[in-house]
Order: structure tokens, then sequence, then C-alpha cells
């Protein structure tokens, strides 16, 4: 009897345990889907608010913080109030250091991501802030291509800091170039680890590639 008791209560369990999962993964889903048509409004604020709803039920995943520190670091990146991004680019650190404890190890997306952030940072003045936040978002680029040689994201992200860098100091759309035409074919040949895992970029690329022509 107590076998089967014993036996009952772990396929109630399991059961649970997978219904759970499918939650998860469909809630994720349900979101990152809406991560390319955010530009449109940006949706960026509500989006960074669900994921970090789920990853607060769930606890254990690093995604969604992850996810939540990129939609509020796309969400500084597009406010037109340059006094309120340090306050939302807190709230990004804030995500993916979460995300960063949870994953335990060196990860190519996460330094993506805190590259982003240092370079959101530095936009509110680019000239008293480059020295300080430039380093620290171009550290993080290198660490990510350490992380993942075949990541395209840091490499898009290196192009994208060219493109918007005076040429005066060694930037510009020819110096861009390059950089973007090696990311869209890394993210053509660019497995992610799972159907959660990080999927952007390819279509800024291709944006930023057409403005280089």
């Amino acid at each position: 009897m107590k076998k089967l008791t014993f036996l009952f209560l772990s396929v109630a369990f399991a059961l649970a345990v997978n219904a759970q999962s499918d939650k998860y993964k469909a809630a994720m889903k349900d979101q990152i889907g809406k991560l390319e048509t955010a530009f449109q409004n940006n949706d960026f604020p509500q989006l960074a608010n669900s994921f970090e709803r789920i990853g607060d039920a769930e606890k254990t995943q690093w995604l969604p913080y992850y996810y939540a520190a990129y939609a509020n670091v796309m969400s500084a990146y597009l406010s037109p109030d340059k006094s309120k991004v340090d306050a939302i680019a807190d709230k990004a650190d804030a995500m993916i250091t979460k995300a960063e404890t949870l994953n335990g190890k060196p990860n190519s997306e996460i330094f993506v991501v805190k590259s982003m952030v240092a370079s959101a940072r530095m936009q509110v003045d680019p000239q008293n802030r480059w020295m300080q936040y430039g380093k620290i978002s171009g550290e993080n680029i290198e660490k990510a291509k350490v992380a993942d040689p075949t990541n395209p994201r840091p490499v898009y992200l290196e192009g994208q800091a060219k493109f918007y860098t005076p040429e005066q100091f060694g930037g510009g759309k020819s110096v861009a170039k390059p950089y973007f035409e090696k990311a869209l074919s890394m993210f053509d040949t660019f497995k992610p680890a799972g159907d959660l895992e990080p999927a952007w970029g390819k279509a800024s690329t291709q944006y930023f590639l057409d403005q280089c022509k």
C-alpha cells in the first residue's frame, strides 16, 4: 500500500511539474513573440514588467529576467526624455543581475545586455560619459565574444558602436559596414540553445547595413 501511495504521489508530482513547465514555456513564447513588434509603440516597458512577473513566479529561471533587462534597455534607448534613462537603466541592471545570478556561469547573452545598458547610459551625455561607459560597453562585448564566439549579437553591437561614432574618432558608416556584414553572416548559421533562448538582432543588423550603403 505504501508503495502504491508513493507511486501515486510521484506521478502526481511529475504531472504538476510538467504542467507548470508547459505554462511557463507558453507564457514566455507569448511575450517573446511580442518583442519584434514592440518598436512600433514602444511596448517595451509593459513587456519588461511581464517578463519580470514570470521570473518572480518561476524563481529559478534566468531567461525571464534576461528578457526583462533587454526590454528595459530597449525602453531606455527609445525614451525621448534623457533625464529618465538612468532610472530605466537601473531597472535593466537589476534584472540582468538576477539573470546572471540564476544562470551561475559566464553567458554571452548576459554580457551583450550589460554592454547595451552601458551604451544607454553613455547616450545620456556622450561627451562626458564616453570614457566611463564606453569602456564598460566595449569590455562586455569582448566578454560576450569569448563566452560564445558564434554569437552574432556582440558583433552587431560593435557595428552599431562604430556606426554612431564620428568619423574623426574612428567611426562612421564605412567602418561599421564590415561588422554588420559579418554579424548578418553569423546570424545565418547561429543556432540558439533552445526555443526560448535569445534570437533577436538579425532584422536590426540588416537595417543598419542598409543605412551603410
